[in-house]
């Protein structure tokens, strides 16, 4: 059996895209106008609150069956209670996104995409 050693690390180089400016320039200069900045924000909130609603579906899946293995009423309800919570969330997410597509079609403002 051999073992191999790297003499240097090798760092993962990964592309975000030229959509994403990385401190150089001023605030005025990477977001011209408004519906860009909100572009952004929007669309990064969205995807890291849709991240956290799959963990706590997971998380609570798993409190939920580990408990009802154990037969453990109360850690059975807590899991139960974080699997509600997360789809609640799920819901109000995808009704924000609906309401801003609804702004989007009633003005006439490409909010998501402000620079297509």
């Amino acid at each position: 059996m051999s073992k191999f050693i790297l003499s240097t690390p090798i760092f993962a180089q990964v592309s975000i895209g030229s959509d994403t400016p990385l401190g150089t320039g001023s605030l005025v200069s990477r977001y011209p106008n408004l519906s860009s900045l909100l572009s952004i924000l929007i669309k990064n909130s969205i995807t890291i609150v849709s991240i956290l609603l799959v963990v706590l579906l997971i998380s609570g899946g798993l409190i939920y069956i580990i408990s009802a293995g154990n037969q453990d009423p109360k850690n059975a309800e807590k899991g139960l209670k974080t699997i509600q919570s997360a789809a609640i969330g799920f819901i109000v997410v995808f009704l924000s996104y609906a309401i801003v597509q609804l702004i989007q079609t009633i003005t006439g403002l490409n909010i998501l995409n402000p620079t297509l």
